[in-house]
């Protein structure tokens, strides 16, 4: 029996929305956070119990076209700046008009969600395999972690101000995002951030754009079953080393 004790972590796993394989991701993380003895977890599938997630020390946050309440997004901001640490992954960032005229849209419905995150969605290429490649060889997030193939959503998203995020991981991809409203994208650099740090106050946002995953069942009501289970950078181990990194880090560990 070890003669030390921990101290109780209080974390949020915020795992709901569309068009994704929630139930999956949800059992993965849980997994995952069952690894720190101390993590004493809630889970819940939107952020409007904001003044819970408020009242523990970390969240995690896995979600698609959940569109938070004013009141929810300025009580996690008051949070973050507070000292807390939020592991933001793949669709947090979304708003999400499915249907219209010219493709799906990224409506700009929230963006004191946006700024506290450092970014919205705009859309993505069809899912092909693309290059993730590290942009701070020498912060421990990401360092030793060698270039890797992934069959993911590539984010194309918008942010406020990219000079306030450290960039962590980033791919570079020119084309057409057929499909969403704002498809051109073949202007610019082509480099698109993949995870990158937020600082706010005393707090941060650790985001990372991968982690997409489907099944049969998840694309209702615009299609009642989807043939192909897709399970994008989950059957990815250099993933999972991400995500067991991003847990150290949200609790405080430095390496």
């Amino acid at each position: 029996m070890s003669d030390t004790t921990g101290t109780r972590i209080d974390v949020t796993l915020v795992a709901g929305g569309m068009y994704h394989d929630i139930d999956f991701a949800r059992l993965e993380l849980l997994q995952l956070l069952g690894e720190h003895d101390e993590f004493r977890v809630r889970v819940q599938p939107d952020y409007e119990d904001a003044e819970a997630i408020a009242a523990g020390s970390i969240l995690v946050s896995y979600t698609c076209n959940v569109r938070p309440s004013q009141r929810a997004q300025q009580t996690i901001r008051t949070w973050v700046e507070g000292g807390g640490r939020w592991i933001a992954l793949h669709g947090t960032n979304s708003a999400l008009d499915i249907g219209t005229p010219n493709g799906v849209d990224a409506p700009r419905v929230f963006p004191l969600w946006a700024d506290t995150l450092g970014s919205q969605f705009v859309a993505h290429p069809p899912i092909t395999p693309y290059l993730v490649e590290v942009a701070a060889p020498d912060h421990w997030l990401v360092a030793g972690i060698e270039p890797f193939e992934t069959d993911d959503e590539l984010y194309l998203s918008e942010h406020a101000d990219r000079a306030a995020l450290v960039p962590l991981l980033h791919t570079t991809w020119l084309g057409d995002a057929r499909g969403f409203v704002e498809h051109d994208w073949t202007a610019g650099s082509g480099q698109h951030l993949v995870m990158y740090l937020r600082e706010l106050g005393a707090g941060a946002v650790l985001y990372n754009t991968l982690g997409h995953c489907r099944s049969h069942y998840d694309m209702a009501p615009a299609v009642d079953y989807y043939p192909k289970i897709e399970r994008g950078s989950w059957e990815q181990p250099a993933y999972f080393e991400l995500l067991r990194r991003s847990l150290r880090w949200a609790r405080g560990q430095v390496a």
